[in-house]
């Protein structure tokens, strides 16, 4: 096995929580924050934590705004975090593929 791809996985996407965010940010150009939560069965807290962690890696940007009345918190990608998430999925796609049984 050729540990390289391995050794160049992004350490911020890799925690299961983040690699879940940026999954679904991906798939959709924006998500609320009650969206991401409910989706990912995740609390209050430990959505804001991996979101700042996120954002301060300069992968997700974050919108406050108000909806009926109600402050609405949304999250995207930004440029960088759209290019880390594809080059993640491409080493994992090439690790998959060193790895795969004959």
């Amino acid at each position: 096995m050729n540990p390289e791809p391995v050794l160049q996985l992004d350490r911020v996407i890799h925690e299961k929580g983040r690699l879940a965010i940026m999954s679904m940010l991906a798939a959709s150009p924006e998500l609320s924050f009650t969206e991401l939560r409910n989706a990912l069965e995740m609390t209050d807290g430990n959505l804001t934590t991996h979101i700042r962690t996120l954002q301060e890696s300069g992968y997700v940007s974050v919108s406050k705004s108000y909806a009926k009345n109600r402050r609405l918190t949304t999250c995207s990608l930004t440029a960088a975090g759209k290019k880390a998430f594809a080059t993640y999925v491409n080493l994992l796609e090439e690790i998959v593929q060193q790895n795969k049984p004959r």
